[in-house]
């Protein structure tokens, strides 16, 4: 029931959110809304086997630019929430992700600019592994970057960061941390945060494959210059949108993670669904 109250909460709050439509001559805001639904039925004398499933979730993407004179500045918010019922289970959440980018810009060249960015990220509900046992909740863990170096942006749909002075704050609750040799996606025995200064590249790509079908690329990487420097975090998504009509889309995501102090491993994640759309 908690969940399926975050997930109206989330809906309704987002959607006055967007009725904010003011525009003025130095920004351009754009916004989508997007519902994606999947579900599977098998009746009881259906020989071929199967799980009956029903699974939703919920993307609120926002854009907001600022351009005046040699001055640029990119903003980008996106909300992701998702459950799933899977027969007689309980509902569990199957997305979750709560993100905001902002890159100030001060052209240097045609394309180039300096830049300072802010990248803050979290999630909205509690997270548990496979055994059932809480591991993450609201705020923990959460992220937050800033950074200065140069911006590339050839349109809205080509951009690539380069800030090789960034600093990193990793965020957990001490309930991660507080037995013995316990660690949190990084932050050690008894503490509640880490601290971490290096290097990140951001890289932005969207385009058309086809007729009403596009291909949005996110990836970013980030290298801790104070430990393991060698080891490169990779944050990678893919966005396909088959678009039916002005309201309807198949929408594939896929994410890849890499970050060692979470878990030595690729992390990977895929959404598929019908989707429905409302953009402003």
């Amino acid at each position: 029931m908690k969940k399926l109250l975050l997930f109206t909460f989330i809906l309704s709050s987002t959607i006055l959110f967007a009725q904010d439509n003011t525009k003025t001559s130095n920004w351009k805001k754009e916004g989508n809304l997007n519902l994606l639904f999947n579900q599977s039925a098998f009746n009881n004398d259906w020989l071929g086997g199967g799980t009956s499933n029903l699974a939703g979730s919920l993307n609120f993407d926002y854009k907001f630019n600022y351009t005046k004179n040699d001055w640029t500045w990119d903003n980008r918010l996106n909300i992701a929430y998702g459950l799933t019922k899977i027969d007689d289970d309980d509902i569990t959440k199957s997305d979750d992700r709560f993100e905001f980018n902002s890159i100030v810009g001060k052209k240097a060249s045609k394309n180039w600019s300096y830049s300072g960015i802010i990248n803050f990220k979290t999630q909205m509900d509690r997270g548990e592994d496979k055994d059932g046992e809480y591991i993450s909740h609201f705020f923990s863990p959460a992220y937050l970057q800033t950074g200065i170096g140069l911006f590339y942006k050839k349109s809205d749909n080509f951009s690539l960061n380069i800030a090789p002075l960034t600093s990193k704050l990793i965020l957990v609750n001490s309930q991660f941390t507080d037995e013995p040799g316990e660690t949190s996606f990084g932050v050690e025995e008894g503490e509640t945060s880490r601290f971490e200064f290096g290097t990140s590249i951001s890289l932005y790509a969207k385009y058309d494959v086809f007729n009403n079908v596009s291909f949005e690329n996110i990836l970013n990487l980030y290298s801790n210059y104070l430990e393991d420097v060698q080891n490169v975090d990779v944050d990678y998504t893919l966005n396909i949108v088959m678009k039916i009509n002005k309201y309807l889309s198949t929408n594939i995501t896929v994410q890849a993670i890499y970050d060692d102090n979470a878990i030595k491993a690729l992390q990977v994640k895929e959404v598929f669904g019908l989707g429905v759309n409302y953009t402003f």
